[in-house]
């Protein structure tokens, strides 16, 4: 049998292009005991992934040249040579960027698309969903009253951030690029305030206009210039989780920015950067907490889905220009 794969074929310098993809035929080898034969149904992309195309050491190994990309995907198990999973079973795992794929049982996991759609499976019950809860819980600890700023605000982790903080009696400020996702912020995930940074003069002014108590906790998922302008609208005792830094991931120089340090220093601020594997022992707690408030109507979800395999080079890349809402997924 052969499929069609997508392999990194050369590392970007810089903004990543079409031409940092390929597309293969390969031909499938036969089943081993323990295997399964799956086809992808839908496919995550993720701004770590663009680290990944890098060459060096990180969290996380990079994707070599000429081999198979691989993400978050939710596949069907079509043939199995294996004693826990049977054919017709939905599961999830890391697994390549290929249409059809054989995977070992033990890197997969069979998901339960009667509580919600497979999709959510890779957003707000997957690693997004996860990594909002706990660097929201985990590590800023919310309290009622206190002023939540949430950058990337529409995004697959930002929009959870920010229902979660309501939940905890906080008021949450969201930063997004569009007018639309600006909207949506406010009407349909009830953040207090929300402010387009592409149209915005003065970053940093609009935020202390947004936030006239200060800024208590800042869930950092951008970095640069955004960041720059919420720190120095910081309270003392401040926390701020450190998740991602999208504006700076196609920077071919290391950008200089302000000193942050003495402002940390002198407010007494706690700045935590994480991972969400940092927290895998305690996975069962967040989607116990994530699945319960989806049943009672508490945290919504939107997703940016977009169709067809050969698309999730383009996919990809349209996260850098912020052409999703919620979370970018490619349905096969």
């Amino acid at each position: 049998m052969t499929t069609k794969q997508i392999v990194l074929a050369a590392r970007p310098k810089g903004t990543p292009t079409l031409d940092n993809f390929k597309f293969q035929q390969i031909e499938l080898s036969e089943l081993k005991l323990g295997e399964v034969l799956l086809q992808g149904l839908y496919y995550s992309v993720d701004p770590y992934m663009r680290g990944r195309m890098n060459e060096g050491k990180s969290y996380i190994p990079p994707f070599q040249i000429d081999q198979v990309i691989q993400g978050g995907v939710i596949a069907e198990v079509k043939e199995s040579k294996s004693d826990i999973f049977i054919k017709g079973d939905i599961v999830t795992g890391m697994l390549p960027w290929s249409e059809q794929f054989i995977a070992e049982e033990k890197t997969i996991k069979k998901i339960d698309t009667t509580i919600a759609p497979p999709g959510y499976y890779l957003s707000v019950l997957g690693m997004p969903g996860l990594t909002a809860y706990f660097g929201l819980m985990h590590i800023c600890k919310p309290k009622a009253g206190e002023t939540v700023v949430v950058s990337g605000a529409a995004g697959a982790v930002g929009v959870v951030v920010g229902q979660i903080a309501k939940l905890n009696g906080c008021r949450v400020v969201g930063i997004a690029g569009s007018d639309e996702k600006i909207k949506l912020l406010k009407d349909e995930f009830g953040f207090d305030e929300a402010i387009n940074y592409k149209t915005t003069d003065n970053i940093k002014k609009a935020i202390a206009a947004a936030c006239p108590n200060g800024v208590d906790i800042y869930f950092d998922n951008v970095g640069g210039d955004i960041s720059d302008a919420v720190i120095a609208n910081i309270n003392f005792h401040a926390r701020i989780a450190l998740c991602g830094q999208i504006s700076l991931y196609n920077s071919s120089e290391i950008p200089v920015g302000p000193r942050l340090q003495p402002m940390l220093l002198t407010r007494s601020v706690l700045m935590q950067g994480f991972i969400i594997s940092n927290y895998h022992l305690l996975f069962s707690e967040g989607i116990q907490h994530l699945a319960q408030w989806i049943k009672e109507g508490k945290i919504k979800f939107t997703e940016t889905i977009v169709h067809g395999f050969d698309q999730l080079p383009v996919a990809l890349l349209g996260l850098f220009k912020g052409e999703n809402t919620g979370k970018m997924i490619v349905k096969a």
